[in-house]
């Protein structure tokens, strides 16, 4: 697991001995929809400008998108526009999941520092350590209307194996907690609508992790939605309390290895794009792809907003938007 010494990883050259998958795991399992080509309609915002801006996330009161890039640029756009402004820059090349609370804060993971907090101040590390170990190899983040925080850690850090886990943080407490561990490359989180459950992306187990938050089962954990056609990436909820999740398609034929999460083409990774629909009871309700990946390739985020899906992805120079198709 060398190769995941310095940023972090969905894959890499060596599959962790931790890791076990059945044999119809060693590809990505079909479609549960016919291809439709739909992603092939995006638009793409600021091409050539955004330096592989993985995750997007949105604040709903003034309507700005926002992205973290590989240079280190938390940068943003507004609704309807076309131009993106250098909002902050970190001392970072691992950005990755990000998300903005009620006060209007952005929280971003850094896979070298941890969970960071930025605003006009400055920038913040919240956490830098889980339980006394490193938060290193942060990867995603979703924040609750509460003021709590959730987010990812892919990796055991000790001995870099894909166990990774689901975290809450309480900013009033500076505490953390670990709701999920071992968990098959920790991934994408998103907390529901109704704020009683988060789900975490299991990457390596094509499947999706409920926490319960709420209610007469919190603290009690299950799957959400299991054998996903393509890897997990990062998931959003939307406004109607349904989910999105970037999915990573695996080649025919090829076995789930680790490769690293950077923007080198690898032959085991297909250059497709897919986001799938998910309800809250954990259905699949559709999915858009662009089968050939000639438009939009790679998506490894989408955020729907105002009628619109803006999708991130780590191997691209630019924002995809689609307009949602209304009949479907």
């Amino acid at each position: 697991m060398a190769a995941i010494l310095r940023s972090l990883f969905i894959f890499s050259s060596l599959l962790p001995a931790s890791s076990s998958f059945p044999d119809h795991h060693h590809q990505s399992p079909p479609l549960p929809f016919p291809s439709n080509s739909i992603l092939q309609k995006s638009i793409k915002l600021g091409e050539g400008l955004l330096e592989k801006p993985e995750d997007v996330a949105v604040d709903r009161r003034s309507g700005f998108l926002y992205t973290a890039t590989r240079d280190g640029w938390i940068k943003r756009i507004p609704r309807n526009g076309s131009r993106w402004e250098n909002l902050h820059h970190v001392d970072s090349h691992a950005l990755y999941g990000l998300d903005i609370t009620a006060a209007g804060d952005v929280i971003v993971c850094d896979s070298n520092k941890g969970l960071l907090k930025i605003n006009k101040n400055g920038v913040q590390i919240l956490v830098s350590q889980v339980n006394g170990k490193s938060a290193r190899y942060a990867n995603a983040v979703s924040a609750s209307t509460n003021g709590k925080l959730y987010f990812s850690i892919s990796v055991n850090v000790k001995n870099e194996t894909s166990t990774g886990k689901l975290v809450e943080f309480d900013p009033s407490t500076s505490k953390s907690s670990i709701l999920i561990d071992h968990i098959d490359f920790a991934n994408g989180v998103a907390v529901s609508k109704n704020q009683d459950f988060v789900v975490v992306c299991e990457t390596y187990k094509y499947r999706c992790l409920k926490y319960i938050l709420e209610g007469k089962d919190a603290g009690k954990s299950k799957i959400f939605v299991d054998k996903l056609p393509g890897l997990p990436d990062n998931i959003h909820v939307a406004p109607d309390g349904s989910f999105w999740i970037a999915l990573l398609l695996i080649k025919p034929g090829t076995k789930l290895e680790f490769q690293s999460k950077n923007v080198r083409k690898t032959p085991e990774v297909d250059n497709k794009a897919l986001v799938v629909n998910v309800a809250a009871d954990g259905k699949i309700i559709k999915g858009f792809d662009d089968p050939t990946g000639a438009v939009m390739s790679f998506v490894t985020s989408a955020l729907e907003f105002e009628g619109n899906l803006y999708m991130g992805g780590l191997r691209n120079n630019y924002v995809g938007k689609l307009a949602l198709p209304s009949m479907y």
